[in-house]
């Protein structure tokens, strides 16, 4: 008998232990993966600047300053202007050292200020992507020789780069953005909440409250938990063939890729809706028939209310499975390039995580710290989702 104790002690310790292992285990790979994203993925906020001094008046621009309009400034041929500006400031080797749209930020300080034209200003210009990496420390011998020239010379700074949390895509890595990504998965989301919950919610409530329990709904039933199960590429090939081949719809749209994402975040729902509707006590129930309810008023007033919380827990994490599909959206078109963010659900449109895919093929090197940070944008945005679920949950459970 002592020896069977002892070995069964002994079986409980390597058992602990084993757990403990696999916990430390999982640790050590979920820091390696957002170590190595962190270490990427936070010099994509930031940006390389050169000040360029600009001597208005002896350059070769000719604008009028009581004249500035966006037509007038596309007619100045800015780019060759500033190619012109930054060889006289910097040598010969400045298109090596500006970025292609460093021209934009002469444009930009030229339509906040027309008085700028007749003055010597100094304008900083985003620097070209071999100088960006280099002042961050990983560039190449020839880019750190001219990051060493220009900091002696007191001419380059990193600092925040705002405009990748307000721009859009492009195909400079020193001018590309986040803000239109992020703008067309809050409306794609936004439409797929607003008809897979309460399309979701009414079909828990009547398969649990109202349905007859036959052949029919155990059909309806196994359909739903199946769906719930099918890769998400199906759900594309379905929204494509129905939304786009048959409806004609506007392709690579946020109300597309909504209605594409509905399809498959509804199942989720429903499942998560019926077992919170299951989860309330049927003394709920009898005390509200008891003293007169009605039997819709025992499922709107009593029921739904109680079961809300599960409810909105099961949806929310499905919304959040939903913002990370890349593939079913991929189906419908929405890979475009998007220059601008949508102004509204017909607009063209594009997705965080299809804008990381997008990122993550291009071939300048410039592009590896943009997607590391537009995917610490995503994480943050769906642990702020699921966070919102934990909260929700922690406020309204009630524990029978």
């Amino acid at each position: 008998m002592q020896r069977r104790i002892a070995r069964r002690y002994a079986a409980e310790r390597r058992f602990r232990l084993a757990g403990l292992a696999a916990v430390l285990l999982s640790v050590a790979f979920l820091a390696f993966l957002l170590g190595s994203m962190m270490g990427n993925g936070l010099r994509g906020f930031t940006s390389t600047q050169i000040a360029l001094k600009v001597d208005f008046p002896a350059s070769p621009l000719v604008l009028d300053p009581d004249a500035i309009t966006d037509q007038a400034l596309a007619n100045a041929n800015l780019p060759m202007v500033t190619a012109a500006i930054a060889d006289k400031a910097l040598g010969p080797d400045s298109e090596a050292l500006l970025a292609p749209t460093a021209w934009t930020a002469i444009r930009d300080a030229i339509r906040a200020d027309p008085r700028i034209l007749s003055q010597t200003a100094t304008i900083h210009v985003p620097a070209a992507t071999a100088i960006d990496l280099a002042a961050k420390g990983d560039g190449t011998p020839d880019a750190e020789a001219a990051v060493d020239r220009l900091d002696k010379a007191g001419m380059l700074s990193t600092g925040f780069n705002w405009g990748f949390l307000t721009g859009s895509d492009g195909t400079d890595p020193a001018q590309v953005g986040i803000w239109g990504a992020f703008k067309g998965s809050l409306l794609t989301m936004f439409v797929t909440l607003i008809l897979s919950f309460p399309i979701g919610v009414a079909t828990a409530l009547y398969l649990e409250e109202y349905a007859r329990k036959n052949w029919v709904t155990d059909i309806i039933e196994v359909s739903i938990n199946n769906l719930a199960a099918v890769p998400s590429i199906i759900f594309g090939l379905l929204g494509l063939s129905i939304f786009l081949n048959l409806l004609h719809m506007p392709r690579s749209a946020a109300l597309v890729g909504g209605l594409t994402l509905a399809l498959m975040t509804m199942p989720v729902i429903v499942i998560a809706g019926r077992n919170a509707i299951k989860a309330v006590p049927p003394s709920i129930r009898d005390a509200a028939l008891g003293i007169g309810a009605s039997p819709v008023q025992v499922v709107f007033h009593h029921v739904l209310p109680l079961a809300l919380p599960g409810i909105l827990t099961g949806t929310i994490i499905g919304m959040a499975r939903a913002l990370g599909e890349t593939a079913p959206l991929l189906m419908i078109g929405m890979r475009a390039f998007i220059a601008t963010p949508p102004g509204g659900v017909t607009d063209p449109a594009t997705v965080l995580p299809v804008q990381i895919f997008l990122w993550s093929d291009e071939v300048s090197k410039g592009f590896v710290e943009k997607t590391s940070a537009a995917i610490i944008v995503l994480l943050v945005f769906l642990l702020a989702m699921n966070g919102l679920a934990i909260y929700l949950r922690n406020k309204f459970e009630r524990r029978w």
